[in-house]
């Protein structure tokens, strides 16, 4: 791993992936910034919000879908928002674990597969349980 050191050494640039480095810094932070300015889904928005760990995101396609401004973590336009959120979450604790508990319960809700996999079955279940073929198969 060769992180770009900025500032101090409390921030990392990651320019390698891996996934248990990432998966550590991610429970250990203070906050995840995701500031993309294309991006569908997410996913380290979203791992972040499963580890109760306030995350920032752009404020484009997939990110809005995962993040309800001020709800479970903060969408933002531009890089002055970011800083502004980047200083305003470590200085009010109170809002960081009500954004990572709100954040988590989101995942919960909306992402996970075991979800999905409840819908699905939801939906196989709804249909009549006697399928039949219509019209002469033999001909």
């Amino acid at each position: 791993m060769n992180p770009c050191r900025c500032g101090e050494d409390r921030i990392w640039i990651l320019s390698v992936q891996d996934s248990a480095l990432v998966i550590a810094l991610q429970r250990r932070a203070t906050v995840v910034l995701q500031k993309s300015i294309r991006e569908g889904f997410g996913l380290t928005v979203t791992e972040a919000m499963w580890k109760v760990t306030p995350a920032i995101g752009g404020n484009v396609e997939g990110i809005r879908h995962q993040i309800e401004d001020g709800v479970n973590c903060f969408l933002v336009d531009r890089i002055g928002e970011a800083a502004e959120r980047i200083v305003q979450i470590p200085k009010d604790p109170e809002l960081a674990r009500m954004l990572g508990k709100k954040a988590k319960e989101t995942v919960r809700e909306r992402f996970l597969m075991t979800r999905l996999m409840e819908e699905w079955l939801d939906l196989v279940g709804s249909f009549e349980p006697d399928f039949r073929l219509k019209g002469n198969l033999a001909a």
